[in-house]
């Protein structure tokens, strides 16, 4: 009798039970340093679960590849982008799309910075006396720390930039690049236009020691890549309504904490000349 109860309660339990819901998992491109972004992305969670009604959880990756990875691996299943790693994401999960990016996005540039010490002065004409200096570009999975600068450099110089500079780094985020052309331990820098406004402005860059010197044509960049079978696991119209949600974004301090003044729908398609870029160069096949 006492096992037919137990046996009646547990399943009366499991029907009146609520059903938890999956949760949407997030990442970034660790483009900053780690507390900016731990403070922007909390925010962006808990936005979008009280836009979607799920819970959202946002993950920090330590890499670029490890951002994509996680992706790949369906460890998220939503990911802030730059342009070359969300291409090279979307092309490991068939069926993922681009659906939104900041209005900057569709015209992104990069800023050439250089240290004093260079007598380098700011120009409009690619600054072809940046040759046999040494230069760091930031994230090898960068498309304005790496992809973009490097394609101008082989452009101009007809050359790897291995070739082009007396030593070539890494700094693996934009901020660790400014900083490190500042103190002088790169003479040249390649840095996301985007930070070193941001930095500029809260006062964190001492302009008697690093200035910029040349900046890139425009071209597209960060955006929010979705997996393509999010409908599947949170039901149908889910990712439209991941869509909206970021379309929709409206508040003025989260949006600046990106910064952006607003976010537009993406698609795939809008990445093709970052792809044919990174084909070019050599970084994707």
């Amino acid at each position: 009798m006492l096992k037919q109860i137990r046996r009646a309660l547990l399943l009366s339990a499991a029907l009146v039970a609520p059903v938890m819901a999956d949760t949407f998992v997030f990442t970034a491109i660790p483009d900053n340093d780690e507390t900016k972004l731990r403070e922007r992305f909390q925010s962006v969670a808990d936005y979008l679960s009280e836009q979607l009604d799920v819970d959202v959880r946002y993950v920090p990756v330590k890499s670029y590849a490890a951002a994509v990875s996680a992706f790949r691996n369906n460890q998220v299943q939503l990911a802030w982008f730059g342009g070359l790693s969300g291409v090279q994401a979307r092309a490991l999960v068939p069926g993922s799309e681009a659906i939104a990016q900041g209005q900057e996005d569709t015209q992104f540039v990069t800023y050439f910075i250089a240290h004093e010490s260079t007598g380098l002065e700011k120009s409009d004409d690619f600054p072809a006396a940046i040759a046999d200096k040494t230069f760091t570009f930031g994230s090898k999975g960068s498309t304005s720390g790496r992809l973009m600068p490097e394609y101008y450099i082989r452009e101009a110089f007809g050359e790897a930039p291995e070739d082009v500079f007396s030593r070539v780094g890494f700094s693996g985020n934009h901020s660790r690049t400014i900083r490190l052309v500042e103190s002088g331990t790169y003479q040249v820098g390649a840095v996301n236009y985007s930070v070193w406004e941001s930095e500029l402005e809260a006062g964190k860059i001492d302009t008697d020691a690093v200035h910029v010197i040349w900046e890139t044509p425009h071209y597209q960049d960060y955006q929010w890549t979705i997996r393509g079978d999010v409908n599947e696991r949170f039901g149908d119209g889910f990712q439209a309504r991941v869509q909206e949600a970021l379309v929709n974004m409206d508040d003025p301090e989260l949006l600046n904490k990106f910064p952006r003044s607003a976010f537009i729908p993406a698609s795939n398609a809008d990445y093709d000349s970052i792809r044919a870029t990174a084909e070019k160069i050599g970084i994707i096949d």
